[in-house]
């Protein structure tokens, strides 16, 4: 399992935490996972993965069946949510409706027992960091969907928190407006220094906003990583199937040398690629590699490199790129993206070309 190392400066840690509903069955496993102060870390996977309940648990939600959570050094595993002085920012954005966007901000800062100058000035400045200091006499009835979610992102901040913790914030907005907040929302962490432990199972705002991404299935972390490592070096098919397109080919190791493994593909093929989850010929394979590292150009590849036959099933024009449907070594679900360029082929259906790749570009991993 590629969890985060434990360092004598993280901030949050959950320490070999597991959780159980039912006494019997693990929907977190083993957790091992530290962040250091000022990280904006993205828990991603799939329904039902464990990321949510992980976040549960450290917002004292959700208590853990076994391990220890600590914040900035204490244990919070007893600590009632309200006393842990987390941020909360949520999909529905769980405003008061009966009061106004002041008040709605103001309430938490009363039940720290701020006075009302205080508060007045906090929600001031937490309204005008997202813009909505105009809107400050409204009730949450009068704002729009995104208005609304920028309010609850203030009411999160308003007591200048250490930690926000935000489940699937964005989901119920549209694509421009997410697009917009998912900018907004990094500048502002960034900016203010708020470590921010962000829930989604929408790959590409994971990539976008974090300085790492903790990819969850089953239960376990599989990989734990900045944006582009996940992307570039996935550590295991889960991860390279569910960060980003990605073209499969099964095989079988024929070959090991110099950090390069020649697959035997089930068509009878054979390929370069950079061994990762396989150690010896024999091993059974799953190779990855993503459209845009796929060549048509012979004369980038290196001398000797595998190539193979591909039959142009689909030519689709993306404006900035083409996206290429081919039929390789049997599978008819190959895709190729490449630039739009005056110098880029535009392949037609019914065609064959040679495609290849640079062997570092091409993962082996294991056979799911």
């Amino acid at each position: 399992m590629a969890d985060g190392a434990m360092t004598n400066d993280a901030f949050v840690v959950f320490d070999r935490v597991q959780k159980s509903y039912d006494g019997v069955t693990l929907v977190v496993k083993d957790l091992n996972l530290s962040l250091p102060k000022g990280e904006f870390l993205t828990m991603l996977g799939p329904s039902g993965s464990g990321k949510t309940t992980c976040l549960m648990m450290l917002a004292g939600f959700e208590t853990a069946t076994h391990g220890e959570i600590r914040l900035n050094g204490r244990n919070i595993n007893t600590v009632s949510p309200h006393k842990r002085g987390i941020g909360m920012v949520f999909q529905n954005y769980a405003l008061f409706p009966h009061m106004t966007v002041a008040e709605n901000l103001a309430f938490p800062l009363e039940v720290r027992k701020l006075d009302k100058s205080t508060r007045d000035q906090k929600v001031k400045r937490a309204l005008d960091m997202v813009q909505m200091g105009a809107f400050a006499g409204r009730r949450p009835s009068q704002l729009s969907g995104g208005q609304q979610q920028r309010v609850a992102l203030a009411r999160a901040l308003v007591f200048e928190p250490e930690l926000v913790l935000m489940d699937e914030p964005l989901g119920a907005l549209d694509k421009q407006l997410r697009e917009h907040m998912q900018f907004e929302i990094t500048r502002l962490a960034h900016e203010l220094g708020i470590t921010t432990v962000y829930v989604t199972h929408d790959q590409t705002e994971a990539l976008t906003m974090s300085d790492r991404v903790a990819v969850f299935n089953d239960g376990r972390i599989q990989q734990l990583a900045p944006p582009s490592e996940l992307y570039e070096a996935p550590v295991n098919s889960f991860v390279a199937q569910f960060i980003g397109e990605n073209n499969r080919l099964m095989g079988t190791v024929t070959e090991m040398k110099d950090g390069i493994c020649v697959v035997r593909l089930d068509s009878g093929d054979f390929i370069d690629a950079k061994p990762v989850n396989v150690s010896k010929v024999g091993d059974r394979t799953q190779v990855s590699i993503r459209p845009e590292r796929v060549e048509t150009n012979k004369a980038r590849l290196s001398p000797g490199a595998h190539t193979l036959k591909a039959e142009v099933l689909e030519f689709i024009y993306m404006g900035d790129i083409f996206r290429t449907r081919l039929k390789v070594a049997g599978h008819d679900d190959f895709v190729i993206k490449t630039r739009n360029a005056p110098d880029q082929v535009r392949h037609q259906p019914g065609q064959t070309i040679e495609i290849g790749w640079l062997p570092e570009d091409c993962r082996a991993l294991d056979a799911p």
